[in-house]
């Protein structure tokens, strides 16, 4: 990356909406997405964009996709946030209720859904992790990933049903833990080939 340049108002408004985009999907769309998101009429626009942008030292190319995007030095007295789906309920204890609010978005500051991840918000139900800050009808915002280190909460796909547990690993196999006051949720030993489906990095207490 080269040293950072001052970018125009225009530019910082149109980074800002990539990082959103990043975080959103994953990744950059392809240009014609990105020109359609960035209400650009020519995809050349959103080419000439990425251009400014990596001389200037906010954005990095690699075989014509956007592999690199800088943080811009922002106003501590103003947030910045994106829009992180709430994708439904998850057990922490007892059976997965239906999805719900399928369609709802929550702003979550980019201090907490950071790029260039993905992430999605659940509602949890049930005990099994109130010790480790996850209580009944609390929302949890996961990053998306299949990989996790042990001690990290994670969510597990389990005989069909979503479920949140500390994730532990061994030679043998992977433990999912419950962090609860009651003794009576117990550990899921899995096989080795087990994948999470994202781990959570926050906690919203329901109010």
């Amino acid at each position: 990356m080269t040293h950072q340049k001052k970018l125009s108002n225009k530019e910082t408004e149109h980074l800002l909406s990539l990082r959103k985009l990043m975080i959103q999907e994953g990744e950059i769309p392809a240009v014609r997405a990105v020109a359609k998101h960035l209400g650009y009429k020519y995809p050349r626009s959103v080419s000439y964009l990425y251009e400014q942008l990596e001389k200037k030292g906010y954005l990095q190319m690699s075989e014509g996709k956007v592999q690199y995007l800088a943080d811009i030095a922002r106003d501590e007295t103003h947030a910045e946030t994106v829009p992180v789906p709430l994708v439904g309920r998850v057990a922490c204890g007892v059976p997965l209720l239906a999805q719900e609010n399928i369609d709802t978005y929550y702003p979550v500051s980019v201090g907490l859904a950071k790029p260039p991840h993905s992430y999605f918000l659940l509602k949890a139900s049930g005990d099994s992790m109130n010790l480790s800050g996850i209580k009944d009808g609390d929302l949890v915002l996961v990053r998306r990933q299949n990989t996790a280190r042990n001690g990290d909460r994670v969510v597990a796909l389990v005989d069909n049903d979503s479920t949140i547990k500390e994730f532990h690993t061994s030679a043998e196999a992977v433990i999912l833990k419950p962090r609860s006051r009651r003794k009576v949720h117990k550990e899921i030993i899995l096989t080795r080939d087990f994948q999470v489906q994202g781990v959570v990095v926050a906690t919203i207490p329901r109010v």
